[in-house]
């Protein structure tokens, strides 16, 4: 794989800069995890952080990996979800912003993002950021070419304290542009399942900070939805399960209740 030699940075021990879990999965749904995964290459000596830290939110999206699983199979979708950590690189942000690779989240220091030299930073685009994009648009294009309608599905998880302040939503619905439809009938048919905890645009609104659907989605006029759940309700197998279920029903209530907008392809 071309990410594994990318200006050096990838060896033969590290991981693919992405996986695919359910590759042939059959529905019109695309499910994407862009901070599922925590690794670090080997050649980057752990960024300076302890191990706790790759465990904490600010390394990894909890609780994603085995939810876009268990959503993938209940779905039938394949789950396309990024296997290093927003640490190396943000694959939700233009890889050109300086937050892409930061030297700080959450109060605490990356020490090995520090002063990076353009040939660092573009040796982690190459590696990691480029591949991961090209796997959603590969996927994407080669749908488009057989004729099966998309709904992009991005699937994130937040803390449920940040600065000091509690984030009491379960979850939130994300949406900008383009062809939020989905996105509102897919609130509306989590609420029917989750309750009146399911926000709208929280615990962040979309706009072009967000790197992956608007480069993916709402540039090829498809249907999407970016859901936030909160990390404590995720965290295990069980609590997993249950989104899963939820997140499922919604997904396709909302699909019968969007097919009425323009569904002509990008």
């Amino acid at each position: 794989m071309a990410g594994r030699t990318a200006g050096g940075l990838l060896g033969p021990d590290d991981p693919a800069p992405f996986g695919m879990f359910n590759a042939a999965g059959s529905s019109p749904f695309l499910l994407i995890g862009d901070h599922a995964g925590h690794a670090i290459p080997r050649r980057l000596g752990g960024l300076g952080l302890a191990p706790v830290d790759m465990e904490r939110h600010i390394a990894i999206d909890i609780g994603v990996l085995g939810l876009g699983k268990a959503l993938a199979r209940r779905l039938d979708a394949p789950f396309v979800h990024q296997a290093y950590s927003r640490l190396v690189i943000d694959c939700n942000r233009d890889p050109a912003r300086p937050d892409a690779i930061p030297e700080v989240s959450d109060g605490t220091r990356i020490a090995g993002n520090e002063g990076l030299e353009n040939t660092d930073r573009k040796s982690r685009i190459e590696a990691i950021h480029r591949p991961y994009h090209a796997a959603i648009a590969a996927e994407l294009e080669a749908r488009h070419a057989a004729g099966r309608d998309t709904v992009l599905v991005s699937l994130h998880s937040f803390t449920p304290v940040m600065d000091g302040i509690a984030r009491p939503w379960h979850a939130g619905i994300l949406h900008w542009t383009g062809r939020t439809d989905f996105a509102h009938a897919f609130r509306e048919a989590l609420r029917g399942e989750a309750g009146p905890d399911v926000g709208d645009n929280v615990p962040y609104a979309m706009d072009d900070t967000d790197y992956t659907v608007p480069l993916h989605a709402i540039a090829r006029n498809l249907r999407y939805v970016e859901i936030e759940v909160r990390q404590d309700l995720i965290g295990g197998a069980q609590g997993q399960a249950l989104w899963a279920r939820r997140l499922g029903r919604a997904a396709l209530a909302a699909t019968g209740a969007s097919l009425g907008g323009n569904t002509a392809p990008y």
